[in-house]
Protein backbone atom coordinates (compact mmCIF):
# COMPACT_ATOMS: atom_id res chain seq x y z
CA UNK A 1 0.00 0.00 0.00
CA UNK A 2 1.66 3.45 -0.83
CA UNK A 3 0.53 6.98 0.01
CA UNK A 4 0.59 9.84 -1.65
CA UNK A 5 3.78 11.72 -0.59
CA UNK A 6 2.76 15.53 -0.22
CA UNK A 7 -0.75 14.73 0.90
CA UNK A 8 -1.83 15.20 4.52
CA UNK A 9 -4.09 12.67 6.03
CA UNK A 10 -6.28 12.67 9.01
CA UNK A 11 -6.19 9.55 11.67
CA UNK A 12 -9.38 8.47 11.10
CA UNK A 13 -9.28 7.87 6.74
CA UNK A 14 -5.26 6.19 7.79
CA UNK A 15 -6.85 3.81 10.73
CA UNK A 16 -9.77 2.88 7.74
CA UNK A 17 -7.09 2.70 4.82
CA UNK A 18 -4.75 0.17 7.10
CA UNK A 19 -8.24 -1.48 8.87
CA UNK A 20 -6.93 -0.91 12.25
CA UNK A 21 -8.93 1.80 15.13
CA UNK A 22 -7.88 4.65 15.32
CA UNK A 23 -6.70 4.37 19.06
CA UNK A 24 -3.48 2.45 17.15
CA UNK A 25 -2.47 5.13 15.09
CA UNK A 26 -2.98 7.22 18.05
CA UNK A 27 -0.54 4.91 19.85
CA UNK A 28 1.75 4.47 16.85
CA UNK A 29 2.03 8.82 16.58
CA UNK A 30 2.72 8.72 20.57
CA UNK A 31 5.69 6.20 20.57
CA UNK A 32 7.05 8.30 17.72
CA UNK A 33 6.79 5.04 14.96
CA UNK A 34 5.03 7.15 12.96
CA UNK A 35 5.07 11.20 12.37
CA UNK A 36 2.38 13.63 12.80
CA UNK A 37 1.75 16.92 12.97
CA UNK A 38 -0.76 18.82 14.84
CA UNK A 39 -2.04 21.76 13.63
CA UNK A 40 -4.02 24.63 15.95
CA UNK A 41 -4.43 24.96 19.72
CA UNK A 42 -5.92 22.81 22.54
CA UNK A 43 -6.96 19.82 21.13
CA UNK A 44 -6.16 21.11 17.27
CA UNK A 45 -6.33 19.15 14.32
CA UNK A 46 -3.72 16.23 13.75
CA UNK A 47 -2.86 15.26 10.03
CA UNK A 48 -0.49 12.94 8.84
CA UNK A 49 1.93 13.42 5.90
CA UNK A 50 1.62 10.37 3.28
CA UNK A 51 5.68 10.31 2.88
CA UNK A 52 5.58 9.38 6.98
CA UNK A 53 3.18 6.94 6.28
CA UNK A 54 4.87 5.20 3.45
CA UNK A 55 7.93 5.66 5.94
CA UNK A 56 6.00 3.73 8.55
CA UNK A 57 5.06 0.93 6.70
CA UNK A 58 8.26 0.19 5.66
CA UNK A 59 9.20 -0.03 8.90
CA UNK A 60 6.44 -2.48 9.65
CA UNK A 61 7.35 -4.58 6.83
CA UNK A 62 10.82 -4.40 8.16
CA UNK A 63 9.93 -5.95 11.57
CA UNK A 64 7.79 -8.84 9.87
CA UNK A 65 10.44 -10.09 7.89
CA UNK A 66 13.22 -9.64 10.96
CA UNK A 67 10.34 -12.08 13.18
CA UNK A 68 9.93 -14.35 9.68
CA UNK A 69 13.46 -15.12 10.36
CA UNK A 70 14.24 -15.21 13.91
Amino acid sequence: MQFEGSRMYRVKAVAEALDVSVNTIYRAIDSGALKALKIGNGKGAVRIPGSALNAYLGNCALGADEEAIA
